[in-house]
């Protein structure tokens, strides 16, 4: 589709925008913004705020629901995580779209990859530094997509929605409720995380489930009174094995046996054992089979005698699938590149983001319209600085496509 409109002149007021977007990122990302750094969160939030209020977006805060652990102790608790930060304009319009980004990082403030610095080699000029790509960068694209969006005359017609959270890195546990209460408010979803490093975007994400089996059995010393413990780690072992047996057994459907903690002392027969496992699948029927299965192994036992296993967990990321509303989305965002001279691309990914959670409340997304970068959740991380105009450039035509009728609003999806 080629616009009959002539937008390029209403998005070039993103040209020249390279220099401050570098600033801008390095000056968010190098402040850091684990999940768990809740006080890092918040001076990032300080920065990012007034950032989208200066565009025009009303913002509000609201606190994070309760997430509950393991610890390794087989122990339930409660841990702490930041809140979403909403941005919103026009509440009246007659079609919204939702854009979602995350504040948090997976770099604890322990961590020695701490601050940005602008390379060169054959990549071209890039940022290396954490959360540069993911997804800081992202939040910076989707700003400058935001003000060009609203100077431009197409903006009455459409309001827009932002949610920034603070615990995607972690599964959205404490903003789940949040996305999917915009999710149901909105037409469209874009997504900020970042583009693969050639910039092939994601398209279908395979679903998600965590767990965490804490088994329990009867210390006893190993040397004088052994007969009368009751092994945790054995028991874990069994169960572990009967989990692991249903690998293979659904096509597309994996249970990974992660991480295990037993035992105090080799001369003390261990009372507690914590397994924690992931699950991935291809499609809902592929979720629910190894939800139903992890739950009949646990229900049926004989793990040893004496020995009680407590499940915690389950599917958090439903499976986003590439068609409908979203598959006619996707064909928008690379219209939209062509006319920018973007060449546009998707594939499957079995990693998961918010745009699951968005798809399972019914919106169609497309959630990888960040930067172009690399290497994220490790000290290589990378962001392309090349990268950082034209991007803010298509998902601005994208909104500025819809908003004009020029491109048809995609259907909704049906809600999982």
């Amino acid at each position: 589709m080629t616009a009959k409109t002539d937008f390029k002149t209403h998005l070039s007021v993103i040209d020249g925008a390279t220099e401050r977007m570098v600033e801008t990122i390095t000056g968010w990302a190098n402040m850091n913004s684990g999940s768990g750094h809740l006080d890092g969160i918040c001076r990032v939030a300080d920065s990012v705020v007034p950032a989208f209020e200066a565009a025009g977006l009303e913002s509000a805060y609201r606190e994070p629901d309760a997430v509950t652990h393991v610890d390794d102790g087989g122990n339930v608790i409660e841990i702490p995580r930041g809140g979403t930060y909403h941005f919103s304009n026009r509440p009246n319009a007659n079609r919204r779209i939702l854009l979602t980004g995350h504040l948090d990082t997976v770099f604890p403030k322990e961590h020695p990859f701490q601050k940005v610095k602008r390379k060169k080699d054959e990549r071209g000029e890039f940022l290396h530094g954490p959360g540069t790509a993911d997804m800081k960068g992202g939040i910076c694209v989707m700003l400058e997509a935001i003000k060009a969006f609203e100077q431009s005359p197409f903006a009455d017609a459409v309001g827009i929605d932002v949610l920034l959270n603070s615990d995607e890195e972690t599964g959205s546990h404490a903003s789940a409720a949040a996305l999917a209460e915009k999710a149901r408010g909105a037409d469209i979803g874009l997504v900020f995380e970042p583009a693969l490093p050639d910039g092939t975007l994601a398209g279908a994400r395979a679903g998600s489930g965590h767990y965490t089996f804490t088994v329990r059995g009867k210390s006893a010393h190993a040397g004088r009174e052994f007969h009368l413990g009751r092994n945790a780690i054995v028991g874990a072992a069994k169960v572990i094995e009967a989990i692991n047996e249903l690998n293979g057994q659904r096509d597309g459907t994996t249970l990974n046996l992660g991480v295990i903690n037993g035992g105090q002392a080799t001369n003390v027969v261990p009372d507690t054992c914590v397994v924690r496992m992931n699950i991935r699948g291809r499609s809902p029927e592929d979720l629910n089979w190894a939800d139903e299965n992890i739950h009949r192994v646990i229900e049926a036992g004989g793990f040893g005698e004496d020995i009680a296993v407590e499940l915690h967990g389950g599917i958090h990321r439903p499976v986003k699938a590439d068609e409908g509303g979203t598959r006619a989305l996707f064909e928008l965002v690379k219209s939209a590149g062509a006319d920018l001279g973007i060449g546009i691309d998707w594939k499957p990914t079995g990693g998961c983001c918010d745009g699951n959670n968005l798809a399972a409340a019914g919106l169609p997304n497309v959630d990888t319209l960040g930067v172009v970068g690399g290497a994220i959740h490790s000290p290589d991380e990378y962001a392309i600085i090349d990268s950082f105009v034209p991007r803010a450039k298509l998902a601005s035509l994208v909104m500025m496509l819809l908003a004009s009728g020029e491109a048809a609003w995609p259907d909704r999806l049906t809600p999982q």
